[in-house]
């Protein structure tokens, strides 16, 4: 930007006063005065008419360019505008609002101004004296920025992701994260403040400047930075403030230096989250645990400057005294309590209920629940702690011998199926166990589903009590008296009884016979002829003529035949039989013969089947718990 000095400016024509200064150079004796008609007559002298008015006036124009900061002479002031000759073909207008302190302006005061346009649509060449200071404020910034000098601001306003600060009389950005070295919790507590800044960045086709206040800092705690990292050792104990906190931690600023506490040093108990133990900015102390120089990593600790609760717990605690605590953690096994900061017992299952088969600790305690417990255990060296809740309560097994005695009759809630049984309620918290083959006398039960459903209401009596495993054995069976003993005379070897088929097994056919007993009825037995597929020839709910072949009253068993009830019968009772099951003959492979009686190879075959067709038995094996 080209700039036009005083010198300059009076040499140019300003006012009619002076109109002789730019006149050609004549000699005095060639000095005359024209009137307007002379000039028109052409009457001008020949030097006068040799000079080129309209060179000078372009050589005039040719220096006045757009964009340019120049000076003029205040040549007329009017209530809304203020006129300059800034020697132009025109004078230039600018509004008064522009300029400050407009009320002491003279005619023939010499002003900064700055030429936006030549012509506007009047033709009026138009002047700016705002922007005029603006340029003239703008190289002063050029030159902060260029040197790096310090200068004061004041901060204005907060706007989205800073502030606007007053930088010799324009507005400049300064970021929030040029603040401070900490992070900035309140930025309108900054606002009206007047700070020293650096320009740090100038935008010049958008005319933005950037400053920084944290760049001053930073520099500051450049020493004392360097002083901090020559003095640091394990151990050393140093002040510092809360800088920001995060899930893993919490930095802590030493003075230009920051650390990390993390969140296991933070606190010898247990901790979800840092926030939980400090807030920002707070003033703390903390020691040294490990640095490297290298890559300006410490770390630090604060739960170290204070003793382990581990230390003193043989002064607090002692085994049957009783604590309370808070559950910090749940697993399969077991619930954590802590006791105090540091200090975490485990409340094992078993260790819950004394009657309740507790297969999850949530059933009994859940996250952050205030529980009371006796201490059982205490290990100092391997620092566990073994905690109980069911001590705080009598051990009603005691009771039960008393209260459930052998052979007492009581009614139940069947509360849960197995293979080998079902579980029976007897009161809230107390179970029995009733096995498979201690659900009926006469019926063989493959599953306790067949019998009774989960929920249903079952009368049973106790067999046994074991206070020391904790098991009640329960029998429903034993309620009514054991059959067996008439079963005897009923169903003796020879005796002839009407089976009603109920299964069909690989070995053979399970019938009910009269008085709600099972028989077995071997392959062998059902036919004269071999029977590979039974299910092809007997169906559940035949009824089958049968004769008692074995009596077990002790296995409870009874075996039957269908061939030795036919042995002897006349042969239309045997071609009843077969037109119901009509088993094809074993030599021709037809049906042609079905019911033909060969005692001899019936004999035999009962023979070879004798010592495996039988009943399959029930296990009475109790399983452990």
């Amino acid at each position: 930007m080209s700039e036009t000095t005083d010198t300059a400016l009076e040499e140019q024509p300003l006012a009619p006063a002076e109109a002789s200064a730019q006149q050609p150079d004549l000699k005095p004796a060639e000095k005359r005065a024209y009137t307007l008609s002379d000039i028109l007559d052409g009457k001008l002298d020949d030097k006068l008419e040799s000079i080129d008015f309209g060179s000078m006036l372009n050589k005039s124009f040719s220096e006045i360019k757009v964009d340019e900061l120049v000076k003029g002479r205040v040549v007329s002031i009017t209530k809304d505008n203020i006129y300059i000759d800034v020697g132009f073909k025109s004078n230039g207008i600018v509004p008064v609002s522009e300029f400050v302190g407009s009320e002491l302006l003279s005619i023939g005061d010499v002003v900064d101004v700055y030429i936006e346009r030549i012509e506007d649509p009047k033709g009026n060449l138009v002047l700016s004296r705002s922007r005029a200071d603006f340029m003239k404020t703008w190289e002063d910034i050029l030159k902060l920025h260029e040197t790096q000098q310090i200068v004061p601001v004041r901060i204005l306003r907060r706007i989205k992701g800073g502030m606007v600060v007053e930088l010799l009389g324009i507005e400049a950005f300064l970021p929030g994260s040029q603040i401070d070295v900490r992070p900035v919790r309140d930025f309108d507590a900054w606002v009206s403040k007047t700070i020293d800044v650096r320009v740090v960045k100038i935008n010049h086709p958008n005319e933005n400047v950037v400053v920084s206040h944290k760049i001053l800092l930073e520099e500051q705690l450049a020493d004392q930075r360097s002083k901090i990292l020559q003095t640091l050792e394990k151990g050393l104990v140093l002040a510092g403030a809360v800088k920001a906190i995060s899930d893993f931690g919490v930095f802590v600023d030493l003075g230009g230096v920051d650390g990390l506490v993390h969140i296991t040093d933070l606190s010898w108990g247990r901790v979800a989250h840092p926030s939980e133990i400090v807030s920002l900015d707070q003033e703390v102390q903390v020691v040294v645990l490990d640095f490297d120089a290298d890559k300006r990593r410490i770390s630090l600790g604060m739960k170290q400057l204070t003793p382990h609760p581990w230390d003193t717990i043989g002064e607090k605690y002692e085994p049957t005294s009783t604590v309370h605590g808070k559950v910090v953690s749940l697993t399969d096994y077991g619930a954590f309590i802590e006791i105090e900061k540091g200090v975490e017992g485990l409340i094992h299952i078993s260790e819950m209920s004394w009657t309740q088969h507790v297969k999850h600790p949530s059933q009994i305690v859940s996250m952050g629940q205030i529980v009371k417990a006796v201490v059982l255990n205490i290990d100092k060296v391997e620092k566990k702690l073994a905690l109980g809740m069911k001590q705080l309560d009598p051990d009603p097994w005691q009771d039960l011998m008393q209260k459930y005695p052998v052979g007492s009759v009581h009614q139940g809630i069947v509360r849960n199926l197995t293979n080998f049984g079902l579980f029976v309620e007897l009161e809230p918290g107390v179970d029995g166990l009733v096995h498979i083959s201690d659900l009926s006398w006469t019926k063989k039960i493959r599953h306790p589903g067949e019998f009774v459903k989960k929920g249903d209401e079952l009368q049973v009596v106790v067999l046994s009590v074991d206070s020391s495993n904790r098991r009640i054995a329960l029998g429903h069976k034993q309620i009514m008296e054991n059959p067996w003993e008439s079963f005897g005379e009923r169903y003796n070897v020879g005796a002839e009884a009407e089976g009603k088929v109920e299964r069909i097994i690989e070995k053979g056919i399970i019938v009910e016979l009269p008085m709600g007993v099972d028989g077995f009825v071997p392959v062998s037995q059902l036919s004269f002829a071999p029977v590979r597929n039974i299910a092809e020839f007997f169906h559940v709910g035949d009824t089958l003529p049968l004769k008692v072949v074995e009596f077990d009253k002790e296995a409870k068993k009874i075996v039957l035949s269908a061939t030795e009830y036919f042995r002897g019968k006349d042969q239309a009772e045997i071609d009843a039989y077969n037109a119901v099951h009509p088993v094809p003959n074993a030599d021709r492979g037809d049906r042609s013969n079905a019911g033909v009686i060969d005692v001899a190879a019936a004999e035999r075959r009962a023979a070879e089947d004798s010592d495996t067709d039988v009943i399959p038995e029930q296990t009475t094996e109790t399983p452990a718990e």
